[in-house]
């Protein structure tokens, strides 16, 4: 695995939260890891949290309920953002996405602190295993 790879790979595990497997062969996902994550991502400028916020509004934006999801489980997990503070968001979104887009965000937004809270009660981490698999179907256009 080359240098880019690598460093892409180690960024998107950090945004996404989880461990993204190397896909071999497909150029979208080349094209993902090897210069969004290993080069776009990994641009000084701007802090995780500012990458993170911009990244949950263009996702409400475009009413993506799955990336939502995963952006906000992600925020969570590595603490950059708040589960009010999320909920905060949609509310400020919708004043500028209208009530469909801002209630889209607040639904995935409060889907995703219902699961962490009921993995918490159970004594568990959030399905890691579901995040993946999101991801790569996202990824790979299905």
């Amino acid at each position: 695995m080359d240098e880019l790879r690598r460093k892409g790979l180690e960024k998107m595990n950090e945004v996404y939260g989880w461990e993204m497997p190397n896909v071999e062969g497909d150029p979208f996902f080349d094209l993902t890891v090897d210069h969004l994550f290993g080069t776009v991502w990994n641009r000084p400028g701007l802090s995780m949290r500012d990458k993170r916020i911009m990244t949950l509004t263009v996702v409400a934006a475009l009413g993506n309920d799955a990336l939502a999801e995963i952006q906000a489980n992600a925020a969570l997990g590595n603490e950059e953002l708040t589960g009010d503070e999320l909920k905060e968001m949609a509310v400020f979104l919708t004043q500028y996405l209208g009530f469909p887009l801002g209630s889209k965000l607040d639904g995935a937004v409060s889907k995703v602190i219902r699961k962490r809270k009921k993995a918490a009660e159970r004594g568990e981490g959030e399905d890691k295993k579901a995040n993946v698999d999101a991801a790569l179907k996202m990824h790979s256009g299905e």
